[in-house]
């Protein structure tokens, strides 16, 4: 029997209700790391949901290349002066993977000293960028969300878009090599254009301890509302996994560790440059 009009909005409001009584009576779980499904699911990433969907209209491709289940180190490229690209990047694989399976980020040690942001990121499923807590996720057969570039590759100019910054001491991939994990890279275009940096004020950057300080075409200049990001359009595409079984014993082998981040690098900066030349207009639909 077809539901009668309202019947949607009753069971709406009812679920609300129940979730709300669940919060409050504290009958919820967080992991270890405090990693809390259901606030997410019900809070999180519907607000994603319409940034990613709607507002960037991202065009997700290669899904298939990330694990039905067990662990998986997904790398990406870094970019939009704010972090947004992480957390599309989350809250797209969760919706259109087959199994809906999370991606726990790791974030810089300034996400997580900052107070509402970093509860926020813990909620979400986010912990510190370090090797033993991107092991132990990876040891219990999660998805970890990694981007090697960190401030380097947001906090560049928009004169070096889609130009993939060094990627460290390839920590990240020492984690996947020590628990024999595939690594799956993965190019985001559009985050570049959401927040174009034209300069970077650094004596204002140094004296509020932070990376960068943005000068943007709508930042500061139009205060608060150039904190919107421009509606540029998103292609996100997972690679081919590149599996890391075989050389578990090569985990302490600066030689073995470089190889493999310089060719995860350079499959990601090769597939930018495809999915540039299928967007030739940022802005397009």
């Amino acid at each position: 029997m077809p539901d009668r009009p309202g019947d949607q909005w009753d069971r709406r409001v009812a679920n609300g209700l129940a979730f709300l009584r669940r919060r409050l009576a504290g009958d919820y779980e967080v992991d270890e790391f405090g990693f809390d499904p259901e606030l997410t699911d019900a809070v999180f990433h519907p607000l994603l949901r319409l940034l990613y969907r709607d507002w960037f209209r991202t065009e997700v491709s290669g899904v298939e290349h990330v694990p039905v289940d067990g662990p998986a180190l997904v790398v990406g490229n870094h970019s939009g002066t704010v972090a947004l690209d992480a957390l599309i990047l989350s809250a797209a694989l969760h919706d259109k993977h087959p199994a809906h399976r999370y991606l726990r980020l790791l974030g810089a040690d300034l996400v997580f000293r900052m107070p509402v942001v970093s509860e926020i990121a813990r909620k979400t499923g986010g912990t510190v960028a370090c090797n033993p807590d991107a092991e132990r996720l990876l040891g219990g057969g999660d998805l970890v969300g990694v981007f090697p570039e960190g401030f380097k590759g947001i906090g560049k100019l928009y004169a070096d878009r889609y130009k993939l910054q060094r990627f460290g001491r390839g920590g990240f991939v020492s984690a996947a090599l020590r628990t024999g994990t595939p690594i799956v890279p993965v190019a985001i275009v559009g985050g570049e254009e959401i927040y174009p940096m034209l300069a970077d004020i650094k004596p204002l950057a140094r004296l509020l301890k932070l990376p960068y300080f943005p000068v943007t075409p709508t930042f500061p200049w139009l205060g608060p509302l150039g904190m919107v990001p421009l509606p540029s359009k998103w292609l996100i595409q997972f690679c081919p996994p590149i599996p890391t079984a075989h050389l578990t014993d090569s985990a302490d082998d600066p030689l073995v560790v470089f190889n493999l981040a310089d060719q995860v690098r350079e499959t990601i900066q090769q597939t930018l440059h495809s999915l540039l030349e299928r967007r030739p207009d940022p802005f397009g639909p």
